[in-house]
């Protein structure tokens, strides 16, 4: 899909000046990407409008810029923005500029089509295990989204990077082995209700704990009476050796 949107340069940067363009109704941007950067602004109304769209950041954006000393005409993606958390309008936008000749690379959506999994009707729950992929593409044939048809999917199987469909003049550049979308077993009803119970994790773990804290005292319990033993024969050391002596002091007397 491609957009058409009129931005005007300005001269001005920094906080300061972005808070007054938004003050002022315009957004500030930044376009860059084929050797200069520029300072834009651009209509609010306008951007959103193509952020809402379907395309997204995978859209062209044909740009005219007002001001510019040359190349008045741009073509670009937008590559990233920023939006205020709590009204939501957008703060601030970065656009991409591209050459018509030369490859890209992008990341587009993921869309699931076809009618609903075999595997599905039969019980199972379908995965969406990847929403986008990464494609490399002249900017010409970019495609809004990749199509993937998941209706003869059965529980257990999927479609890989390397099974989805080819699409002329696009080459996919995330692994092949990589899954795309699946339909798994469902989950048994002993297993969820072990999961939502936390008997596995939670019985198991304190068993263990608590083991470990018998044995632990078991261990102290033995230190100790070693130690009292010890103190025992340390004390009836020295009572020896004092009779010893006082029997040697009697003899000297005789």
């Amino acid at each position: 899909m491609k957009f058409d949107l009129t931005v005007a340069m300005r001269e001005r940067a920094g906080k300061g000046a972005a808070r007054s363009m938004r003050r002022a109704g315009k957004i500030p941007a930044v376009l860059y990407g084929q050797g200069d950067c520029l300072l834009l602004t651009a209509k609010p109304d306008e951007l959103t409008k193509i952020l809402k769209s379907h395309a997204g950041s995978t859209a062209l954006i044909s740009l005219t810029v007002e001001g510019a000393k040359s190349g008045q005409n741009r073509t670009a993606l937008l590559r990233d923005y920023q939006v205020d958390p709590v009204t939501g309008a957008v703060l601030h936008a970065d656009f991409f500029e591209i050459s018509m000749t030369k490859p890209i690379r992008v990341k587009v959506p993921i869309k699931v089509t076809g009618s609903l999994p075999v595997g599905v009707k039969e019980g199972g729950v379908l995965h969406h295990n990847m929403r986008d992929v990464h494609i490399e593409c002249l900017p010409a044939v970019l495609p809004d989204h990749v199509e993937v048809d998941a209706s003869a999917l059965t529980i257990g199987t999927g479609i890989h990077v390397k099974e989805m469909g080819a699409l002329e003049g696009v080459r996919f550049l995330d692994e092949p082995e990589q899954m795309v979308v699946s339909v798994a077993a469902p989950m048994t009803d002993a297993k969820l209700e072990a999961l939502l119970s936390g008997t596995p994790g939670a019985a198991g773990e304190p068993e263990v704990v608590a083991k470990g804290k018998e044995a632990s005292a078991g261990a102290e319990g033995a230190d100790a009476a070693k130690a009292g033993a010890a103190a025992k024969a340390g004390a009836a050391a020295p009572a020896g050796d004092a009779k010893g002596g006082d029997k040697k002091e009697a003899e000297k007397k005789k």
